[in-house]
């Protein structure tokens, strides 16, 4: 599978409305392939850096391929909305395609100061609109071993549970492009 995202890298043919995502490939952090939408093309989804000394976040592109053509058509795209770098192991963005045609986006502090922590969003395909329908997150403090923090929650559902018990929240359509980790944090009980 990680040829095929390879090779779909590198064979980008964007129209010119698209060219906000138009980007070298040295600026990719991460990548993956696998058949969001369901219709039997692998898809591709990227996290690439600003490329600029903005001090702007990563920025998330997720490519829906066409079928009949050699090409893929950038579907989303959000830029400065994925926190990390690679200038320090421990805090580089992640992303995972999963049997079902989700994908899964982590952020992650497992390397600097006493407060680590990762977070993961699973990002599912529906109503031609990509939605946030999972939520997890953890943390630990490298000096406090009783002070950590979990959570796995079902957005679609609002029901979830956390290192205390089971949770439950109003069950959400969350579009991604919309999202504030705020949402699912409220409900898991982690607003410090």
């Amino acid at each position: 599978m990680k040829s095929i995202a390879a090779a779909l890298v590198f064979s980008i043919v964007l129209p010119a409305a698209t060219m906000a995502a138009d980007f070298p490939a040295d600026r990719i952090v991460a990548m993956a392939s696998g058949d969001w939408n369901k219709d039997g093309t692998a898809d591709l989804a990227v996290i690439a850096t600003p490329g600029d000394d903005s001090g702007d976040d990563n920025g998330l592109y997720i490519y829906l391929a066409e079928p009949n053509e050699n090409r893929l058509t950038l579907a989303l795209s959000l830029p400065n909305s994925v926190w990390g770098d690679l200038t320090m192991s421990g805090r580089e963005p992640e992303l995972a395609a999963l049997a079902n045609g989700s994908l899964t986006l982590t952020t992650k502090n497992d390397s600097v100061g006493r407060d680590r922590w990762r977070q993961s969003l699973t990002i599912a395909y529906r109503n031609f609109d990509f939605i946030v329908a999972g939520y997890t997150y953890s943390s630990y403090d490298t000096l406090d071993p009783n002070a950590s923090a979990e959570c796995d929650l079902n957005v679609l559902t609002g029901k979830g549970k956390t290192s205390g018990g089971p949770v439950s929240g109003q069950a959400q359509f969350a579009l991604l492009k919309d999202w504030k980790d705020e949402t699912a944090r409220s409900i898991c009980g982690l607003d410090n």
